[in-house]
Formats: structure tokens, C-alpha cells, sequence
């Protein structure tokens, strides 16, 4: 901190934090009373909070307050406690009188007199503050690399974002509740873990390459956001089918939702040579598409058309849309992939039913899981034959495993291996089905198996780059960990936001191959690292690094106060006993036990 007279500005650096509430405007319309008395309360409950976390909150205007921090760590918690008494004071609120905050925090120089604080710092945080989500925390990634190690937060990577006056664009993350969405929501990346595009042989020379945006919703209503998604979602897949074209995956296609970038330059970010990208509209069982493709090397459109069907030919416009958009591209199709078709429902409501479910299970929160698995239970009583139903409610208990939110975890697993095998019992060529096998298989400790049922999913699917990741995660299980960080390597080109998921499971090859500091650096790099800091422990620990590997040790009990090795050691699905043991000892050379 530089002082000065007491006539003059003092400079400091702080965590700078805005937080407003939203629909102001319309609450204080709606009640005026009411609502001024309601943020009356919950303000004078955050000030008197805020002396917690030392922190001072410098102004409250009628809708919101500003604050200042010395701790970057204690300003995000502080955010934290803020949206959960927001929620708690408002759980008995009807949905449309709820008072719901927006909290945009930065880390930066402060000016300030005897008077005011500004500068751009405050700046940049009032812009974060005004992106943010309803009840939801932004910070800016100058933020984020203060708290990222903290035990108390997961964040999901949002970006560059450009903010109004601004001249740089700013990094910015979102604070998550919970961290499976941490680990597996799609993320921007600063750097690669990959080879350049030019140097990897299953690139843009060999394959055509195409990214497919999500459709919009020009129906002028949200709730019907999921169908546009799901069309899209579907599109992509009907793609990736063809082993000769190389498709982005739905992650990271989905993150260009609502951004303006040009075609041109999304095809320069993702790697592409194509670029999809349409409408939808739909009234009463009349459904409207608008497509067009993009040829982002020449910046100009090679194909458009429009589609006005009934719903019940939906699946006919998606074959059509794909068999164009392979004949535009050049694509060679081969007698089989032509051959190869997943069996619809017999009803249009179940697969509405299907993509409904779609919506909620990427967003990997506990409740969306149980929300997702409602719709697609409906779909399975609607169409009993419905192998995709069967293999997406797999799919959820699958992740109800994973992510130990199941009560008798042995009967949810056997319960996901028993809905997949039908699936595919169903409908052979549903890749969906296979992937759930496989998956299951390996936490059976059936290697064989799983690697069999990927291998089928790939035939089927070949540019699906979570099923890529996975076959990869049963390879550096099964003693073949050279093959799984090539595969990982591949993952990562057909999902360039891959999640933190797959830089794990890198880190986790890394380690079985003792390259000891590839494994570190792959760790680093999520945006998450508190959730590898066991890999980081074991691998600090084998490089006879022990201050740093005790100090991830000590972070893997904080994260994890019930870690024991013994537990550990049983969790792990190796093939080989050794490759177990490998781990274990470096996690005890690192101190834990």
C-alpha cells in the first residue's frame, strides 16, 4: 500500500464486490413496500456479516451494496453466505416475489480519498456483477488464481469476456455448489495439454471437420429451450457417426451459445473447417428449421434450407440434415454407416420426454441428476423399447455412483448394468447403451469387458470424445497407459473445452507411467486442483519433493477429512495390483495413511 497526505488518494489492493438484486425495477412495482423492507433486512444482515470475513461495505444503494476485501478468499465466502441467506430468506416467497442477488467479485488496485473508492478495478468488478446469474457469484480469473486451491469452492470456467469499457477482455469464472459440475462442465483453456492442430495427423488435412452451434429458440418462449438443444444435440450425434468426418463435440460447441463471434472465427477457435448453425420454431405439431453451413477458410455460406414438417417427421429431417451437410462436406460414407440407424420411440412424446431430460443432466448437480431421470422414466413407460431411455436412465445412476450421492451404491450400479444391457439388447446400435456397459464394467473390475463395450460405442460413434476419455480411463486401469494418454490427446481435439475430468484422468496415466511431471502439470492446468491434489501428493512425493507433496497432502484432508489409504486402495479399479500399490506409495511417502 502507498500512502500519502490526507488530502490526497491512497492506492490498495482489494477484492472488490458488487452484488444487486434482480428485477428491482418489477419487485418495487409489484410492492413497493414490501420489497423495500425486504432488502432493507437482508442488507442490514450482510453488513453485519460482513465484519466475519473483515471485510467493509462501503455503500448500499436501494438495490444492492459494494464492498471491499483484504482477502480474496473471504470475499468469495462471503458471496457465498450472502446467496444462501438470500435463498433462506426467501424460501417461503412465491417464485415471482423471491429476492435474488447478482455478486461480481475482482481482485485489483483501489483508489480512494476520504470520500470515494474507483478506479478500474472497481469497475471491472461492477461489470462482472452485471454478467452474473441470478443468485449466482462471478469472479474474475484474478480471483481465481488467488482461491482456486481453497477447499471452500468449485468454479467453472466461463472465458474471456469483454465488459463494457473495459479494454481488455477479462477471465471469468463461475463459483458451483457442487464438484462434480466442476469436474465435468466444458471449459475454455488457457493452454493445451494437445499438440498443435498442424502436427496432429487426424486433422483438418485428412478429415473434413465441422462444429454444429446450437440452434435457436425463436419460438419467443424459454421453456422451450430444451427442444432447439436437443435437435442440435441429436445433430451431432447423427455426425458423429461418419467415420470420415471429424465433429466437435456438444460440450464445446454449446459453449458458443449466445456469443457473437463470427462463423470464421469459431472455426478458428474450435479447429473446423465447417460451421453449422440454425433456428427452430415450433407451433402446435408443425416444427420449423432454418440450417445453414458455413465454409470458414472461404468466410462464406455453402448450403441453407428450411424445413416446415410435422413433429412426427422430426427424425427424417435430422437424416436428411445430416446425409446434405456429409454430401456438402465431401464426406465418403460407408455402406454400414448408411445402414447403421438407432431405433426411434414409437411415440414423438417420448423422445420430447428424452430431451427434456437432455436439458438438465449436463448441468451435473445432484437435483438436475434426479430431474433428468424423471423425464426419462416417463419416456421408458411411454415406449418400454426405447433403448435410448433405458441407456440415459443408466447413464444417471451411472453418475449417481460416480458422484456417491447413492444410498446402496452396489444395488445403483448393478441397477445401471442391468437398464444398459437392455439398451442394447434393444437396439445394438444405440452407442449410448455400449458406453454404459463399459463404464459400469470397469468399476466391476471387468476390464475386458468394458474395453469391449467402448470399442463397440467408438465403432458406432467414433467422434464422441467423453466415450474417447473414458475407454482411455479403463486403459490406464488395465496396464495400457501409453494408449490411454494418446486417446486422452484425441478427446481433447473433438472437445477443445474439455473438462476437468479429462486432465485428471491425463494426470492420473501420467503418474502410472512415472512421468511424474507431465502428471503435475496436467493437474495444474484444471481449473479445479484442490479435486487432483492426491495425484499432485503422490507425484511430488515420488520426485522426492516432500514439502510440496505434504502440502497437497495436507489439502487432499482438507478437501477430504475421511481419506484413508486402506479405502483408497480398495476404490481403485486396477487390473494390476501393482499399479495400485504404486499410488499408495506415493501417497504415503507424502504422509497420509
Amino acid at each position: 500500500m502507498v500512502e500519502t497526505s490526507n488530502n490526497e488518494s491512497r492506492r490498495e489492493l482489494k477484492a472488490i464486490l458488487f452484488a444487486d438484486v434482480v428485477g428491482y425495477t418489477r419487485l418495487m412495482q409489484d410492492d413497493e413496500e414490501a420489497t423495500h423492507k425486504a432488502i432493507r433486512e437482508l442488507t442490514d444482515l450482510f453488513a453485519r456479516g460482513c465484519d466475519e470475513f473483515d471485510g467493509e461495505i462501503l455503500d448500499i444503494r436501494g438495490d444492492g451494496f459494494f464492498a471491499i476485501f483484504s482477502s480474496a478468499v473471504n470475499s468469495v465466502r462471503f458471496a457465498n453466505k450472502t446467496q444462501e441467506s438470500a435463498a433462506q430468506y426467501s424460501k417461503e416467497f412465491p417464485g415471482h416475489r423471491k429476492i435474488r442477488f447478482r455478486i461480481g467479485i475482482h481482485l485489483g488496485d483501489v483508489l480512494h480519498d476520504t470520500r470515494h473508492h474507483f478506479g478500474d478495478a472497481v469497475n471491472i468488478a461492477a461489470r462482472i456483477e452485471g454478467l452474473c446469474d441470478p443468485g449466482g457469484v462471478f469472479i474474475s480469473s484474478a480471483v481465481h488464481e488467488q482461491v482456486k486451491n481453497s477447499k471452500y469452492f468449485n468454479y467453472e470456467n466461463l472465458g474471456l469476456r469483454r465488459l463494457k469499457n473495459i479494454e481488455e477482455p477479462i477471465g471469468i469464472f463461475r463459483i458451483v455448489k457442487d464438484a462434480p459440475t466442476a469436474l465435468m462442465v466444458a471449459s475454455p483453456r488457457q493452454s493445451a495439454m494437445v499438440e498443435p492442430a498442424d502436427m496432429y495427423t487426424d486433422r483438418l488435412s485428412v478429415r473434413p471437420s465441422i462444429a454444429v452451434l446450437p440452434f435457436k429458440n425463436s419460438t419467443g418462449n424459454p421453456d422451450y429451450e430444451y427442444f432447439s438443444e436437443g435437435i442440435t444435440e441429436d445433430i451431432i450425434t447423427n455426425l458423429a457417426k461418419f467415420h470420415n468426418l471429424f465433429v466437435i463435440s456438444r460440450n464445446s460447441s454449446f459453449t458458443y451459445k449466445d456469443k457473437t463471434k463470427s462463423a470464421k472465427q469459431i472455426g478458428s477457435e474450435l479447429g473446423v473447417r465447417y460451421i453449422a448453425d440454425g433456428s427452430i420454431r415450433t407451433a402446435g405439431n408443425r416444427v420449423r428449421i432454418s440450417i445453414q453451413l458455413v465454409d470458414t477458410h472461404k468466410d462464406q455460406t455453402v448450403w441453407t434450407e428450411h424445413y416446415d414438417r410435422n413433429l412426427d417427421d422430426i427424425f427424417e429431417v435430422q437424416d436428411d440434415i445430416s446425409a446434405i451437410i456429409c454430401n456438402v462436406c465431401a464426406v465418403k460414407i460407408s455402406s454400414e454407416e448408411s445402414a447403421n440407424h438407432v431405433r426411434m420411440p414409437g411415440n414423438h412424446e417420448a423422445y420430447d420426454m428424452v430431451l427434456k431430460g437432455q436439458q438438465h443432466i449436463y448441468r451435473y448437480t445432484r437435483e438436475d441428476l434426479r430431474q433428468a431421470r424423471k423425464y426419462y422414466e416417463i419416456a421408458a413407460k411411454l415406449d418400454p423399447r426405447y433403448a435410448r431411455a433405458l441407456s440415459s436412465i443408466a447413464q444417471t445412476l451411472n453418475f449417481e455412483w460416480l458422484f456417491s450421492w447413492s444410498e446402496y451404491p452396489d444395488d445403483t450400479l448393478e441397477h445401471a448394468l442391468d437398464l444398459a444391457r437392455q439398451a442394447v439388447t434393444l437396439d445394438d446400435g444405440d452407442a449410448r447403451g455400449h458406453a454404459r456397459v463399459g463404464f459400469i464394467s470397469l468399476y466391476q473390475k471387468n476390464h475386458e469387458a468394458s474395453i469391449n463395450a467402448y470399442l463397440r460405442a467408438l465403432q458406432l460413434n467414433p467422434n464422441d470424445a467423453d466415450v474417447i476419455a473414458d475407454l482411455a480411463d479403463t486403459y490406464a486401469h488395465s496396464g495400457h497407459s501409453d494408449e490411454a494418454v494418446a486417446l486422452i490427446k484425441k478427446a481433447m481435439h473433438l472437445n477443445p473445452f474439455y473438462p476437468d475430468e479429462y486432465l485428471w484422468n491425463l494426470g492420473g496415466a501420467y503418474y502410472n507411467l512415472k512421468q511424474y511431471q507431465d502428471a503435475i502439470n496436467a493437474v495444474e492446468q484444471m481449473n479445479n486442483p484442490t479435486e487432483g491434489s492426491r495425484i499432485l501428493a503422490a507425484s511430488y512425493a515420488q520426485l522426492g519433493q516432500l514439502d510440496l507433496a505434504q502440502r497437497y497432502a495436507r489439502r487432499t484432508l482438507s478437501a477430504h477429512p475421511d481419506f484413508s489409504l486402506e479405502q483408497w486402495s480398495l476404490m481403485m479399479p486396477d487390473k494390476y495390483p501393482d499399479e495400485t500399490t504404486h499410488f499408495i506409495e506415493g501417497l504415503r511417502k507424502a504422509g497420509l495413511n
